[in-house]
């Protein structure tokens, strides 16, 4: 009972967002009584913070599967940003957003782990380019990665880019190119202007 509290809580959360989606909610859906969840739950924030760990390990997996594919490095990184777009556009709201809003200290929590991953993911990429000759020699790989993952994170939760003037896969396509031209080798350069008019 456990799991399918926990898969219908992240279905219906990622529907209606955090805060919209109630417990009576998830209750009236599965057909039984809050005192049924509150059973496996204690309350609301413990339920959130399940469903929030449960969506970042669903899509934690479906990266590990791209890189297990043993793309080159920059399709790899285009493919990873897809499926995360992709992800994104079955939230009402930026999941990210709503516990940074509603639920700061979860949102710490996972702000650490998704640091950690995307450090050790990131910095594989470009050791990988770095060896196959898609990136330049003379990049500093510690300092490529801080200036990619505070320029995602602005993007993501910055005022400057206005959701009515710019959608978010048309911004992301933009800083890709831009950290792409900036790390790419003569070789990546090549592969990412044939990639241009291809849709991966």
């Amino acid at each position: 009972m456990k799991e399918k509290i926990l898969n219908k809580a992240t279905e219906l959360f990622t529907r209606l967002g955090f805060k919209s989606g109630t417990m009576d909610d998830i209750a009236q859906e599965l057909g039984i009584s809050k005192k049924t969840i509150y059973t496996h739950f204690p309350n609301k924030s413990k339920l959130v913070e399940s469903c929030a760990k449960d969506l970042f390990c669903n899509i934690s997996d479906g990266v590990a599967e791209i890189i297990n594919k043993n793309h080159n490095p920059i399709k790899e990184h285009f493919l990873i940003h897809k499926y995360a777009l992709n992800k994104l556009k079955e939230e009402k709201e930026s999941t990210q957003h709503q516990l940074r809003k509603y639920y700061p200290k979860i949102e710490q929590k996972m702000r650490k782990q998704k640091l950690e991953l995307m450090r050790k993911q990131v910095i594989n990429n470009l050791k990988r380019g770095k060896k196959q000759g898609y990136y330049r020699d003379d990049i500093d790989i510690e300092v490529v990665f801080q200036f990619y993952y505070m320029t995602l994170e602005g993007i993501k939760n910055s005022d400057i880019f206005s959701v009515k003037k710019y959608t978010i896969p048309f911004i992301l396509k933009h800083f890709l190119e831009y950290h792409f031209r900036a790390i790419a080798s003569e070789k990546g350069l090549t592969y990412i202007n044939h990639l241009k008019n291809k849709d991966l």
